[in-house]
């Protein structure tokens, strides 16, 4: 699998990019929410958010199901980074 050479922090792929890293990351994730299991309404997440100088690099993205990223980026949500 041909690998998408991330951008460094502030900088952002070109959509086309962005899609091929985005599909990658769910396949490497099984198609699976890393939270929950679910296999529905998929979308991928940076661990250490763009604004916070966060990259594109794989390590720094997890498939989350739109119910898990929204809680996550809720105040109150305990978060699985401090494992990580």
């Amino acid at each position: 699998m041909k690998r998408i050479k991330a951008k460094r922090p502030g900088q952002r792929l070109d959509p086309e990019s962005y899609g091929q890293l985005r599909k990658q990351i769910l396949q490497r994730d099984g198609w699976r929410c890393q939270v929950c299991g679910s296999r529905k309404d998929l979308q991928v997440h940076h661990k250490q958010l763009r604004s916070q100088q966060g990259s594109d690099d794989d390590l720094n993205l997890i498939t989350l199901c739109a119910g898990c990223h929204e809680a996550l980026h809720r105040p109150c949500f305990i978060s699985f980074r401090s494992n990580q």
